[in-house]
């Protein structure tokens, strides 16, 4: 599985939803999304700054991670960006392709 970084940001809705809940009830109800797609949740956190919370998951597919962001964007709580997170690994092997590329104006 792939890792994920989702960084959320919540709507007006969505503060007053988290101040009603909590924090603990956000998190498991990304758990339980993240599960119904096959992935698992591995840290939740908030923060200070311009994203409200960072969300890091392993999810099987491209396809799934785009339907949390899909998910969470339509519940209209909270807007996301995805980051696709690779490992050093991953990197050494990319390093090692070679890609046909000419910069523009070459």
């Amino acid at each position: 599985m792939a890792k994920y970084l989702f960084l959320a940001n919540y709507t007006s809705e969505g503060t007053k939803g988290l101040m009603k809940d909590g924090g603990t009830k956000r998190r498991d109800a990304i758990n339980k999304l993240a599960k119904s797609l096959g992935g698992k949740l591995d840290a939740f956190y908030y923060g200070f700054g311009s994203t409200d919370a960072y969300v890091l998951c392993d999810m099987p597919s491209p396809e799934a991670a785009a339907a949390v962001s899909l998910a969470v964007g339509a519940g209209g709580g909270a807007s996301t960006s995805t980051v696709v997170l690779l490992t050093p690994e991953q990197i050494d092997a990319a390093k090692d392709l070679t890609p046909q590329y000419r910069p523009p104006g070459a």
